[in-house]
């Protein structure tokens, strides 16, 4: 039974429409809390308890991040209803009821898998290792970054700045090239700034020239990327706050407006006990939140292949993290003959991911109604897996977006420069990339929900996830924020380096893996409580990864990958299905 759980409003410490837990709760007992609470209020996931009662979990008792968010918690009771969802498959399949099942989960685990992406290691190398030693980018051939962030001034162009409307901070955000964000805002992109601090000072002079209000109705005009540091309170009271809260936060459902198509047994496979073994999944997506749903699945033995554009820009590292288990192929949606290859794919597929903004998709012709269609045509449902910014509507909904808008509109960047000490509105990134990875959690979530009712049920299915919406439920008083005495007492265990408004989510990532390699060396080592998975035969030698989080009680059913990451555009073009 999950442990009792109060709240207070905690506006004076943590800013308006924040709640701050009124007694400590230690992490196992307090994830176990919000599995609960998560389970009770997400649509389509089991109400029975007996089948809750076989998720466990287990981890130090404090925070192991920096700041008040719950995060790691909330990932690990997703994590745990990934599980739920994996064992009532498995029991549709084989008969092996879930309510006799179990789920474990480490909170700790939890922590360190929002830090996947800097988790690798190559060669006995870690990523951070190779980044400071100047190594980790000839890793890389092609090199997909293309210049990206390659000067100080680019690298800055995305940071946290104040503007000229007292206590109001601006997430300015460089999408994938700064260059037309800071000559529209009349900065030099090729200003010789002698080092990042000069780089931030540059753009800060010019940003605290204009109002919030004029940055945001800028960004609209051109088409740019940028959030205003809402409070949690002012986010809530926009109408894409309010448009927002009406969806849950794991939002699916079956399509009715979509040809009528039969139940679609899960395939069994002799060799593959795992739950999605033989389901097909294409994933067209970039970055960070979207591969991570096609990581989750390709644990859980889908067959991934990803589709990939060697002309469009991506961050190198990630390739070494978010393409494991995966196929990679290079297929450019401005040719035809690539479409009609890319349709070939998903005529095939079980499951369609995509995170790009919908109508821009939907102009190339894979839409979720196209999608729709083409599954009806061929008698056989489909999930179509859809992640954003803002949610499935509302008036931002087309607008682009990444973690750091997410973190700004939540209100978490503001919440987080109030847990430093800042009360005049300074606005700090959470640590680690949260809304990403929780972001393409919730939608591997959703898909298996999709996939368990379409093998019930028949039918097609939209599974959608935003990164606002990853934020924001850990600001709601049922989650609630870790009191500044809990936080100073991670502090002090883990002795946090420095974090503030001009840093990159890969700077952040530093500061905290320090912190966790200099407490749990054991997670990290090769001994029996290593969270690591080894290969040896990858493209880029021997390498290791974090392994999944989800331990299920019968190994043969437990996610693993069975393959190393490859890079971008690694399989020929005419791939067939495994």
């Amino acid at each position: 039974m999950a442990q009792t759980h109060e709240t207070i409003p905690s506006g004076d410490v943590y800013g308006p429409g924040t709640f701050m837990d009124k007694t400590f709760i230690p992490a196992p007992q307090d994830a176990a809390r919000i599995f609960e609470y998560l389970a009770k209020s997400t649509p389509g996931f089991t109400k029975d308890r007996s089948i809750w009662q076989t998720a466990n979990f287990e981890g130090s008792s404090l925070p192991t991040i920096p700041g008040p968010f719950k995060a790691p918690l909330v990932a690990a009771a997703l994590h745990a209803m990934c599980g739920v969802v994996a064992h009532e498959i498995v029991e549709d399949r084989d008969g092996t009821p879930a309510s006799t099942q179990k789920v474990s989960v480490n909170t700790d685990h939890a922590a360190i898998w929002l830090a996947t992406i800097y988790s690798a290691s190559v060669n006995g190398k870690s990523i951070p290792e190779l980044a400071k030693s100047h190594q980790l980018s000839g890793l890389f051939q092609p090199d997909f970054q293309q210049g990206w962030m390659s000067t100080p001034i680019s690298q800055r162009t995305t940071a946290l700045y104040k503007t000229k409307t007292p206590g109001v901070w601006y997430q300015l955000h460089g999408s994938l090239d700064s260059s037309p964000v800071l000559r529209s805002m009349g900065m030099d992109p090729g200003y010789p700034a002698k080092d990042l601090d000069d780089a931030y000072d540059y753009i800060s002079r010019h940003v605290e020239q204009w109002t919030a209000d004029e940055l945001e109705m800028h960004n609209i005009k051109n088409g740019f990327c940028g959030s205003i540091c809402f409070t949690p309170q002012g986010w809530s009271e926009t109408l894409m706050g309010k448009r927002l809260a009406d969806h849950p936060l794991v939002g699916y459902s079956r399509q009715s407006h979509a040809i009528p198509t039969p139940p679609i047994p899960l395939p069994k496979s002799s060799n593959d006990k795992r739950p999605l073994a033989g389901i097909k999944v294409v994933e067209l997506v970039r970055i960070i939140a979207g591969p991570v749903i096609g990581c989750t699945l390709a644990a859980l033995g889908a067959d991934v292949i990803r589709v990939n554009c060697s002309r469009l820009v991506d961050l190198n590292a990630l390739q070494l993290t978010l393409n494991t288990g995966k196929r990679t192929i290079d297929i450019d949606l401005a040719k035809e003959e690539d479409k009609s290859r890319l349709r070939e794919l998903v005529s095939g597929a079980d499951v369609f991911v995509q995170g790009f903004r919908p109508n821009a998709i939907a102009r190339k012709g894979f839409g979720v109604n196209e999608i729709l269609e083409m599954a009806g045509s061929r008698g056989r449902g489909i999930v179509y897996v859809e992640e954003n910014c803002y949610g499935p509507d509302g008036p931002y909904h087309e607008r682009p977006g990444w973690q750091q808008i997410g973190d700004a509109a939540s209100g978490s960047s503001y919440v987080m420069g109030r847990s430093l000490g800042f009360k005049d509105g300074t606005s700090i990134l959470p640590p680690l990339p949260i809304s990403d990875m929780t972001t393409g959690l919730v939608a591997a979530l959703g898909t298996l929900m999709a996939l368990r009712d379409r093998a019930r049920h028949g039918g097609s299915y939209r599974v959608t996830s935003s990164l606002v919406k990853a934020d924001a439920i850990a600001l709601e008083p049922e989650i609630g924020l870790y009191s500044p005495e809990t936080v100073d007492q991670s502090k002090q265990l883990f002795k946090w380096g420095h974090i503030g408004p001009s840093q990159f989510v890969l700077e952040i990532l530093d500061v905290v893996m320090d912190g966790w390699k200099s407490v749990f060396p054991q997670y990290f080592g090769s001994g029996p409580q290593s969270f690591m998975t080894s290969f040896q035969d990858g493209p880029w030698g021997p390498t290791e990864n974090l392994k999944p989080v989800i331990q299920l009680g019968d190994s043969s059913l437990t996610p693993r990958w069975l393959t190393a990451a490859v890079p971008h555009c690694y399989y020929p073009q005419n791939i067939e299905w495994l």
